[in-house]
């Protein structure tokens, strides 16, 4: 049963499942529009990529940290508005949410991992398996708006 429910988290962070994978709702995604503001968001789509790097991370670093800061919401998850985002910009967010990514699956499948255990320096009931749930569902809902705006606006 643990090795399915670690396969389970390990699909949900990472596969086409219920919606687009990260790397479908990215690829190939037209430069020009990086920097875009959404309709009525007031966000561009770079923007949308770095919060969900930023989240991603922050789950992290309080599934890691014994030290963990929570950020101050909402504004320490998005990019500040007028920033900008070039070619350099754009694949350094993707390959940060990819490594975070990475080391997320990678203490999911750790077997020395309690993924039940409460997070000694977390709120009451916040356990591994409860935070890989958030970020997989956060992830999912975001990597689904990126993918619908692509497609409203034509970017595909």
């Amino acid at each position: 049963m643990d090795d399915h429910i670690r396969q389970q988290l390990v699909n949900a962070l990472t596969l086409r499942q219920a919606h687009l994978s990260f790397e479908t709702a990215v690829a190939d995604f037209p430069a020009a529009h990086y920097n875009r503001l959404v309709p009525e968001a007031g966000y561009s789509f770079w923007h949308l990529l770095e919060h969900l790097r930023i989240t991603q991370a922050d789950i992290l670093d309080y599934i890691e940290n014994p030290n963990y800061q929570y950020l101050k919401w909402p504004e320490a998850y998005w990019p500040a508005p007028e920033a900008d985002a070039d070619e350099a910009a754009w694949r350094a967010t993707i390959a940060a949410f990819e490594a975070d990514r990475a080391a997320l699956v990678a203490i999911a499948q750790d077997p020395a991992r309690d993924l039940c255990a409460q997070i000694p320096h977390g709120q009451p009931g916040h356990t591994i398996l409860r935070e890989i749930l958030v970020i997989a569902a956060h992830n999912s809902y975001h990597i689904g708006e990126l993918a619908s705006l692509r497609g409203t606006l034509g970017l595909w």
